[in-house]
């Protein structure tokens, strides 16, 4: 049921189009709540009087229902998607009006909220309602079997042979919701109208059709796991058949394991060599990036030891001017006065080893805290590949053998051991 909503003001402008007989083979006023007059141009013109006493504009909320072309929708189904859609938006209480409309052998309803609180005197704010509304759609599309528009479907739920490095790693991380689940297999049955589109729909959402060993059809996914179809789609067993027939033909539940595991056994392979040429890749990057940063910090050591050097020779060059040669410098002996003088230069001159020591330091330091930076990226570049191979490689495991489906005891064996990779990542001792 497509659901089309919008703010809006010109309450009479919209009345007199719900009202078009001319364009309609017939209109049904069908409720008005919260109004006091029983005509619809006269109830929209409570909403106006009500909105003069807010700062709102656009006091109508208005959304029609369309259902597909092909059913025949009755009244109660109309309403309970309405009910929905209201509690939705937030408009439960809220003043409104149901109006049906057929034309060309169809019907459709228009609905129309009064968006002013009187309690409060101020408007419903109606956020992210048309996101909301799309939500609402397609739920009706899978609740009630018809066939789903191309704009409705999930478009990011994929075969994993389609899926990138990173798209698989994402996929892994996450736990698969039953609702969910549910969802993708009946967007399958509602847009396939025979076996071939069935199957076709399946496969772009990860399944493989097969033949039950005693559920008739199930899909297998792309983890081994079993899902009877009259079950996870709330389709019968007749009307399974009578859309894509009987299961002869179809491949096992082995089988099907089999050419999953033949698909995926390859596709885990590329995604492993993928991994490990971006693991590569960024280790070069990072060395690159330790050899620039380790010529520069030498760089920089020389030019400060340049620096002390130089300065060395002229603060040394300061001091010695301070002798004084000939006669003066024999008064100067004579008096003591060239006593005070060296010792003088030697205090000077220990401060400026200090002074020189002290700034060679805070540079090795500051260029240390530079390099551990880039070696925590090492470190965790390290950490990370061989975490992303080693669940590329169990997984390979798994599939590899496929036809032994995995007990819980191994299921829980694999979730130890990457709890217990991460875990030793935590404790894991700074390289050097």
């Amino acid at each position: 049921m497509i659901l089309k909503g919008s703010q809006r003001g010109g309450a009479l402008k919209l009345a007199v189009h719900l009202l078009n007989e001319r364009d309609n083979d017939h209109v049904e006023l069908h409720d008005l709540r919260g109004f006091t007059a029983n005509d619809l141009r006269e109830a929209f013109r409570e909403i106006e009087a009500v909105a003069k006493g807010t700062k709102c504009r656009q006091p109508l909320f208005s959304l029609s229902f369309n259902p597909p072309e092909t059913e025949r929708v009755g009244v109660p189904v109309f309403l309970e998607a309405i009910e929905e859609a209201e509690t939705r938006l937030g408009l439960n209480g809220q003043a409104r009006a149901i109006i049906f409309h057929e034309k060309e052998g169809r019907r459709h309803a228009h609905v129309v909220w009064s968006r002013i609180d009187v309690q409060q005197m101020k408007a419903v704010n109606l956020p992210f309602f048309k996101n909301r509304l799309n939500g609402l759609a397609k739920e009706l599309f899978l609740e009630y079997g018809w066939r789903l528009p191309d704009g409705f479907r999930d478009h990011l739920r994929r075969n994993p042979l389609n899926f990138t490095l990173q798209e698989w790693q994402q996929a892994q991380r996450g736990n698969e919701d039953a609702r969910d689940l549910k969802l993708r297999l009946r967007e399958c049955w509602s847009v396939s109208d025979n076996r071939a589109a069935f199957e076709h729909a399946l496969e772009d959402q990860g399944f493989v059709l097969a033949k039950g060993d005693r559920r008739g059809f199930v899909a297998v996914d792309m983890r081994g796991e079993v899902y009877s179809l009259s079950r996870w789609t709330g389709v019968k067993a007749k009307e399974l058949e009578s859309k894509i027939g009987q299961p002869d033909g179809l491949p096992t539940v082995g089988q099907a394991k089999e050419r999953i595991a033949s698909r995926m056994t390859e596709k885990l392979r590329a995604l492993l060599a993928e991994s490990e040429q971006q693991a590569a890749a960024r280790q070069r990057d990072l060395q690159t990036r330790k050899d620039e940063l380790k010529d520069a910090q030498r760089r920089r050591r020389r030019d400060l030891a340049d620096h002390q050097d130089a300065r060395a020779k002229e603060e040394a060059v300061i001091r010695a001017a301070r002798f004084r040669k000939g006669i003066g410098g024999v008064w100067d002996w004579l008096s003591g006065k060239t006593r005070k003088t060296k010792l003088q230069n030697e205090a000077e001159a220990r401060a400026a080893r200090e002074r020189d020591a002290r700034d060679r330091e805070a540079l090795i330091t500051a260029q240390l805290s530079e390099r551990r930076v880039l070696q925590n990226q090492l470190r965790e570049l390290r950490n990370e590949a061989r975490d992303a191979a080693a669940d590329l490689r169990l997984d390979l495991a798994h599939y590899l053998g496929f036809r032994d489906r995995p007990s819980e005891g191994e299921n829980a064996g694999r979730k130890t051991s990457r709890r217990r990779r991460d875990s030793s990542r935590e404790t894991l001792s700074p390289e050097r």
